[in-house]
C-alpha cells in the first residue's frame, strides 16, 4: 500500500512545430489501499498523468510524491499494466511472469506459482501467449507486475481492447486480486462503467490543458450490481461531469 501525491504537476509537449501544454496545476492524493480512476476525453493527459507516477516521465513540473519519496525513475515498488499485455512470444506464461527472474530459485518458482493461483491461470504455465486469450494474456500481464509485490499498480487502459464480456469478467477478476493484495490502484479508463464498478473515487478530468475538473467518491458496497438504480445514478453524475453543460440542472439524486 502507498500513500501517492500529484503535487501542482505541469507537463508541455515541445516541438520545433508547436508548444501544447498536456496537464496544468493537477493536484490529487491517494490514499494507501484506495482504487482510483481517471476518466476524460482523450488528449486530457490520462496516460501522461500515469507514466509521470510510474516514474516514465520525468520532464515535468511539480512533484509526485510515493510515501513523501520523490519520483525520479521506475522502481519495482511501482507495477505499470498497458492496454497491450507486451508479452515476449518465445517465452511461456511461467517464464513471462518471472521475466529476468530465475526459475530455478525456489523462492522465485513459489512466487510465479502464488500470482498464477492468484489470477487463475493454473494449469497454463506452460503455455505460450499464442496459445492465450486476449484475457488471459492480460492476467498474465498482471501477475507479472504482481511477481515484483508492488506498492502501487498503475493501469492504463488494460482491459480497452477486450470484448465486453471479457471486460467485465477481468473487471471482476482485478477486484479480487485488489482485495488480496490491498494495494493503491490508479486506473486510467474510458468506460464510465468500469470506472464505477472498481473505484473508490472517480478523477473527471478536462482537456487543453489538462485538469483536474471532479473528484466524485463512490459510496457503493462491493460487489456492485452494474444494473441498480444507485449504480446509474452515479453514472448520470459522471456523465454530467464530463458534459461540461453547467448551464443545466443535474437529475441525479445521489
Amino acid at each position: 500500500m502507498a500513500t501517492v501525491k500529484f503535487m501542482n504537476v505541469n507537463k508541455t509537449f515541445v516541438s520545433k512545430e508547436s508548444t501544447v501544454q498536456a496537464l496544468r496545476e493537477v493536484n490529487l492524493e491517494l490514499k494507501p489501499d484506495e482504487f482510483v480512476a481517471i476518466i476524460g476525453p482523450s488528449g486530457c493527459g490520462k496516460s501522461t498523468l500515469l507514466k509521470i507516477a510510474a516514474g516514465l516521465d520525468t520532464s515535468f513540473q511539480g512533484s509526485v510524491l510515493i510515501d513523501e519519496q520523490s519520483v525520479t525513475k521506475p522502481s519495482i515498488e511501482k507495477g505499470f499494466i498497458f492496454q497491450e499485455h507486451r508479452l515476449f512470444p518465445w517465452l511461456t506464461v511461467e517464464k513471462n511472469i518471472a521475466a529476468d527472474l530465475s526459475l530455478k530459485d525456489p523462492a522465485v518458482r513459489q512466487k510465479v506459482n502464488e500470482v498464477i493461483e492468484l489470477v487463475k491461470l493454473t494449469g497454463f504455465e506452460k503455455a505460450f501467449p499464442k496459445q492465450l486469450s486476449g484475457g488471459m494474456s492480460q492476467r498474465v500481464a498482471i501477475a507479472r507486475a504482481l511477481m515484483r509485490q508492488p506498492q502501487l499498480l498503475l493501469l492504463d487502459e488494460p482491459f480497452g481492447a477486450l470484448d465486453a464480456f471479457t471486460r467485465n469478467h477481468m473487471q471482476e477478476a482485478l477486484l479480487d486480486i485488489w482485495r488480496e493484495n490491498r494495494m493503491t490502484m490508479l486506473l486510467v479508463t474510458h468506460d464510465i462503467d468500469e470506472a464505477i464498478f472498481l473505484a473508490d473515487r472517480i478523477v473527471v478530468m478536462e482537456s487543453k490543458p489538462g485538469t483536474v475538473k471532479e473528484i466524485i467518491s463512490i459510496d457503493l458496497p462491493h460487489p456492485r450490481a452494474r444494473v441498480s438504480t444507485s449504480f446509474m445514478e452515479y453514472r448520470k453524475r459522471v456523465l454530467w461531469a464530463l458534459s461540461g453543460y453547467e448551464d443545466l440542472e443535474p437529475t441525479y439524486s445521489i
